[in-house]
């Protein structure tokens, strides 16, 4: 089956969406799938990209062909208005069209973030062209990519109570600044959590602490995707401090991008804003404001919610039952959980299950079961949420799309019911399939793709396959290299790779699937000796009809060998 890898797309979570793409390009099971990558750009323009471009650090670094060369800076194609009809270079790929996507593609694995990517419009434009795709239907990314709608659906399943407001672009008024900061404390307390509420990755989020107007102010603005400037501060600067600047602005990860708008007037290119604030301050004016031509219209702001935050995710049986994953708790290193922090090494620790009782575990996995199915998600989802000290669930952020990394909180999670990467991705194929059938449309040719599908995977699982040893060694750079490896050889489907730790006491450990997952090897090794915990050993047990499909029999425990050369397995 030939999968169209779909990555890029016109929002601030381009490059994670690479990282994403770059997953299932690598991970796809070769004996299943062929994957062909579809980079899409900013213009909306669908381009057959070549293979080898795959394998670049960042989406700026290909594309557009020869960026930066003359200015330099590092821009994205929306710095370049003037390439929006211009033909694609060759060494970049060929454009495609909708309609010939068929001609491609079979299926289309969507890795894509944020606005026009998880909202139903790419899928929306998939259905109609009859192709199916990954991940849940319309209505589901439609609800998934609204914070502010998902916090009074949620409330009507489950009866949460979070306190919020809804703030208009147009009910910021610099004037009433101090009298709103006023209110919303009153209302919610400090301290406030503003959201942009239609990103994602962490993106457009900031919490102001103090009882300060100036952080106030700050973090609104930088939910609105808006930036202010003075006179003083930016005839303070040197040559280079501005063209840092104007960088930082370009960079998604921590500016609000380009096109911005002044006055009305939208600039493209991080060079030319350079020029056009000298002016502007040169004229005596003492106060700008640039915004982003994709702003958000509104601010949501919440209450902060304290206790053990987690993330779980729901995926499906193949009646289209919920099954709830092992929650996963994020302990926070830094204090202010951003876009930066998220994906930065060492920002938070992840622990599975949370610490707590095994019952309120159960109920963190009942009620985000019963949030999947009544909001109309389905094949997967990853669901945010806070265990407060009192015991309280409270839920937020449904994530359509979960970030597609290699240790990503979904595949850590799935992991624990004993698929591998390349049989989860698998898994979110197949099941994708059996719920486009659902929806009624193309409903024989998608049966027929379902069975050719379904036929193709139990002949592998039957398949004997040569074994080949990865050795881990006992230390992090090396087990991560190890944990790569292994994947590429599962991706190839030739062999089965058997993982080997080769832990600090000399002895070699096979190790399981979920100890494959862990950040650290100490944390590996923590555990090669600790009883697995109940709600790890239920949630596998609710699971096994679904894992046995993809994965086979599966061995949940550690077996220990002196020598390598005893292994048996």
């Amino acid at each position: 089956m030939r999968i169209g890898i779909f990555f890029g797309g016109p929002s601030r979570e381009r490059e994670i969406s690479f990282a994403g793409g770059k997953t299932a390009f690598e991970y796809l099971d070769k004996s299943l799938f062929e994957p062909v990558p579809v980079f899409v750009d900013s213009f909306g323009r669908f381009i057959l990209l070549e293979k080898q471009l795959m394998y670049s650090s960042e989406i700026r670094e290909f594309y557009p062909s020869g960026n930066n060369h003359q200015t330099g800076y590092k821009t994205y194609i929306e710095s370049h208005p003037e390439l929006a009809n211009q033909p694609i270079p060759s060494e970049i790929g060929t454009l495609l069209s909708p309609d010939q996507f068929k001609e491609h593609f079979d299926f289309v694995f969507l890795a894509m973030h944020g606005p026009d990517c998880e909202d139903g419009a790419i899928q929306g434009l998939l259905e109609w062209y009859k192709i199916p795709y990954s991940g849940p239907g319309l209505m589901g990314s439609a609800v998934g990519i609204d914070k502010i709608l998902q916090n009074e659906m949620i409330a009507l399943v489950n009866g949460q109570q979070k306190k919020s407001w809804t703030l208009r672009y147009d009910q910021w008024v610099p004037r009433e600044y101090a009298i709103l900061f006023q209110v919303l404390k009153k209302h919610l307390g400090l301290p406030l959590v503003i959201k942009a509420p239609h990103q994602g990755s962490s993106i457009g989020v900031a919490i102001v602490k103090d009882d300060s107007l100036e952080e106030f102010v700050s973090a609104v603005n930088q939910c609105f995707f808006q930036v202010e400037l003075d006179n003083i501060t930016w005839t303070g600067m040197g040559v280079s401090e501005k063209q840092a600047w104007a960088q930082k602005v370009a960079n998604l990860d921590e500016g609000i991008g380009f096109p911005v708008v002044l006055n009305g007037e939208t600039i493209y290119h991080p060079a030319k804003l350079i020029t056009i604030l000298d002016g502007y301050f040169w004229e005596g004016n003492e106060h700008a404001l640039l915004s982003s031509s994709n702003g958000e219209d509104q601010v949501l702001i919440e209450e902060f919610i304290k206790g053990q935050e987690f993330s779980c995710g729901c995926i499906q049986h193949a009646d289209g039952k919920p099954l709830a994953l092992p929650p996963s708790e994020v302990i926070k290193m830094v204090q202010v959980f951003d876009f930066n922090a998220k994906y930065k090494p060492g920002a938070s620790r992840k622990r599975i299950p949370v610490d707590t009782s095994l019952e309120k575990n159960q109920e963190i996995q009942k009620v985000i079961a019963t949030v999947f199915e009544q909001l109309g998600i389905n094949v997967c989802v990853r669901i945010d949420g806070f265990l407060t000290p009192e015991g309280t669930i409270v839920l937020h952020d449904p994530n359509t799309i979960p970030g597609m990394s290699p240790t990503s909180f979904i595949f850590k999670q799935m992991a624990e019911i004993g698929l591998n990467v390349t049989q989860a991705l698998t898994y979110l194929v197949r099941q994708s399939i059996r719920e486009r059938i659902r929806s009624g449309k193309n409903t024989w040719q998608l049966r027929s793709l379902l069975d050719s599908l379904d036929e193709k995977i139990v002949t592998e699982n039957v398949k004997s396959k040569p074994l080949e040893y990865i050795v881990f060694a006992s230390t992090d750079e090396e087990y991560a290299a190890a944990r790569a490896k292994y994947g590429r050889l599962n991706a190839a489907g030739e062999m089965k790779p058997v993982p080997v730790l080769r832990a600090s006491d000399g002895k070699y450990y096979v190790l399981t699937n979920p100890l494959m997952f862990k950040e650290y090897v100490a944390d590996v090794e923590a555990l090669l000796n600790t009883e697995r915990h109940p709600l790890l050993t239920e949630t596998s047990e609710r699971a096994a009809a679904t894992t046995a499909f993809y994965a086979g029999k599966v061995n949940f425990q550690v077996s220990v060998h002196s020598q390598l050369e005893s292994l048996e397995v």
